[in-house]
């Protein structure tokens, strides 16, 4: 089995189960409907980054301090669902790519009108 599938699984799984974790996580600073984008382990799996996404307003500051301060509990989560070696320390990134298309989706629907 190739270490690329391997990690790409991982990844994939890790992406998955967060999806699931975050949406669960009752932190007033971290708004609903969090978006996991992707995630990428480490070849060694001790560190994995998370790139998150959401729909509604948002204060960046807050919602990463939010993340932080719930790290140890999505950690824990993460180790009871996956069968992991090791369970990665989280890395969390904002992802604005869906803020972006939705933003040029908003100019190109002006245009057409």
């Amino acid at each position: 089995m190739p270490a690329n599938y391997k990690t790409n699984r991982i990844n994939e799984d890790v992406k998955r189960e967060l999806a699931v974790i975050l949406s669960d996580v009752k932190d007033p600073r971290i708004p609903a409907f969090p978006t996991v984008v992707s995630a990428k382990v480490s070849p060694d799996q001790a560190y994995a980054t998370v790139f998150v996404s959401f729909l509604s307003e948002y204060d960046e500051k807050e919602v990463m301090k939010g993340l932080r301060a719930a790290t140890g509990y999505i950690r824990k989560r993460l180790a009871s669902s996956l069968k992991l070696r090791v369970v990665p320390e989280l890395t969390f990134v904002l992802d604005h790519s869906i803020e972006h298309g939705a933003k040029i989706d908003r100019i190109l629907k002006e245009l057409e009108k």
